[in-house]
């Protein structure tokens, strides 16, 4: 996947659904979101990852521009955000270091993958509040981005967030041939890719889904209805609900 690629198409995608639209509309999969405020949120968000590189460490409150200036319009404050990181990330090789919020990944690849997914996520945000058919992505894209939701937040960020599952439970993720296995319990969760299909066997319960269906499952933006789902519904919900506390 060229994460670049994915981050300058993207970001255009997110911005033409988003013109001419009423920034008040709601967002259909996150009840209290809106139209604008995720226009804003990604030209936020792009300010955060170019305050993370400049000053090699997490930006405090005030260190970035979070919100628009008086009378700038949202949507330009996102398109010129997003300029703005595409010419810093082009500028440096991806395996270049530089300070992230991984420790696993501590370079220029991780903010093109990171910001690549995020803008994704959000343009079918966009596209859905504005009462748009969600434009697919490729089987790649969808893929990775299932094993970033995965091994990222799941596997790192509950853990940086002290939240813990309240029962030891593995439940195996499944898209055509790639398969996950996901351990949630009082001693943190994890994710990692299973090489021998026979460990898949191991876990409580079982999520199949196409890339795309998959992708946008794991973030929140589709029922339970959508995926395929065997074993212990328990350890499924559990795995769900502490996503939706991962990816908030």
């Amino acid at each position: 996947m060229n994460a670049l690629e994915v981050l300058r198409r993207e970001a255009e995608l997110l911005a033409m659904s988003a013109i001419g639209q009423p920034p008040h509309k709601g967002v259909p999969a996150c009840p209290g979101l809106n139209l604008g405020e995720t226009v804003r949120h990604v030209g936020s968000g792009y300010r955060t990852a170019l305050e993370w590189i400049r000053l090699g460490r997490e930006p405090g409150t005030g260190e970035w521009q979070e919100f628009p200036t008086d009378g700038e319009d949202p949507l330009e404050f996102m398109r010129s955000g997003a300029a703005a990181v595409l010419a810093e990330l082009e500028a440096h090789d991806e395996d270049e270091p530089c300070a992230t919020w991984w420790p696993v990944q501590q370079n220029y690849g991780f903010w093109r993958r990171r910001l690549a997914h995020e803008t994704t996520v959000h343009r079918m945000d966009v596209q859905g509040a504005a009462g748009m058919e969600v434009g697919p992505v490729t089987d790649e894209v969808a893929i990775d981005g299932v094993d970033e939701v995965l091994t990222l937040w799941l596997g790192h960020k509950l853990d940086v967030l002290g939240v813990r599952g309240s029962r030891d439970s593995l439940v195996t993720i499944q898209v055509q041939d790639h398969l996950w296995l996901t351990r949630c319990g009082p001693h943190g969760a994890s994710a990692w890719r299973v090489v021998d299909p026979e460990d898949a066997h191991l876990a409580d319960a079982q999520v199949s889904a196409s890339p795309m269906t998959m992708y946008r499952w794991l973030w929140g933006r589709l029922p339970d209805r959508m995926v395929q789902v065997i074993g212990d519904h328990d350890a499924i919900a559990q795995l769900w609900a502490l996503l939706r506390l991962a990816t908030k």
